[in-house]
């Protein structure tokens, strides 16, 4: 039934109750990518070529600014032509396209910051084996096992939401293919789905963001045990940017999604995705740069020596 009642395309509807705004949002969402582009392909190239950032932790965040790079392409660039088009549309395999490939990226960024927690708890609970117990191999498990569990269950995910039927209904009141407008579309009983995509949204979410939780309760706890003020700062702000970056994307993903769909509300919904979707991903390598030290002097060599080739 869901086939032979699924329209042949999705009408974004997106930013359409702001005409006058549209350029305006245009330029502004097309600053905030381009600067998603170039902050965290920045960090990509120092963390490639810089010997002294070759460790796990770098490691990691290069994989999380590949994964911003891809998070932010899924959408941005489409939300972009259908400020400046008339036509707003996608059609349905595309919608599937951008739905599946989205929430893998977004379940991929959860299990990889709690690898992130798990490395910081390791750096600072067991310093003196950090580097045996963190060892390349490891990491790139880690990493592979974190891409693998986001594409996974991303397929459940997608399956369950367009197995719905839509009787026709194309206007998703959002500016790109989500989990929340369409099962706000559907005409069919979604009851099941909720409960189905709520509990994998528990294990992709909430079961990743409490081992943080955990690591970060040892974390703080050896922290207290330094004596000096000086330590004390020194280890927390090792772990100080990676917290910013997960209360920013926790706060506002697991609002997005582990809730049940009649308390949303797609107009006030639409600004919390725009945080999650669009700001984090820019806000993560300044967040890095500002607070690293390493960053920041490895910047400062790969700025210099472009100036001394001039």
């Amino acid at each position: 039934m869901a086939n032979k009642t699924a329209p042949t395309e999705f009408i974004i509807m997106g930013f359409s109750n702001l005409q006058q705004l549209q350029f305006l949002l245009f330029s502004v969402f097309l600053v905030t990518y381009l600067c998603t582009l170039v902050g965290n392909i920045s960090i990509i190239v120092i963390v490639w070529t810089d010997p002294q950032l070759r460790n796990p932790m770098y490691f990691f965040l290069g994989n999380l600014s590949f994964l911003d790079i891809c998070y932010t392409t899924t959408n941005v660039p489409q939300m972009l032509v259908h400020l400046l088009a008339e036509r707003k549309r996608i059609s349905y395999a595309g919608c599937i396209t951008q739905l599946y490939f989205f929430l893998s990226l977004v379940g991929t960024e959860c299990i990889l910051l709690a690898v992130m927690a798990y490395d910081r708890y390791v750096a600072i609970c067991n310093p003196l084996h950090y580097l045996v117990i963190m060892r390349k191999a490891l990491c790139l498990k880690l990493a592979g096992a974190c891409w693998a569990s986001g594409f996974l269950s991303s397929v459940v995910h997608t399956f369950f939401t367009f197995w719905l039927p839509f009787c026709g209904a194309n206007q998703l009141n959002y500016f790109f293919c989500d989990i929340p407008p369409l099962l706000k579309l559907s005409c069919g009983d979604t009851s099941l789905y909720e409960i189905i995509l709520l509990a994998i949204g528990v294990f992709i979410g909430w079961t990743p963001f409490l081992c943080i939780v955990l690591s970060y309760v040892y974390i703080i706890s050896t922290i207290l045990k330094i004596r000096s003020t000086e330590g004390r700062l020194k280890a927390f702000s090792t772990c100080a940017s990676h917290l910013t970056i997960v209360l920013l994307y926790y706060g506002s993903s697991i609002f997005a999604y582990v809730r049940p769909i009649s308390s949303y509300s797609l107009d006030n919904d639409r600004l919390i995705s725009v945080l999650y979707s669009i700001a984090t991903p820019t806000m993560n390598p300044l967040i890095y740069t500002l607070r690293n030290k390493d960053v920041k002097g490895a910047l400062r060599k790969v700025f210099m020596g472009k100036l001394c080739l001039q």
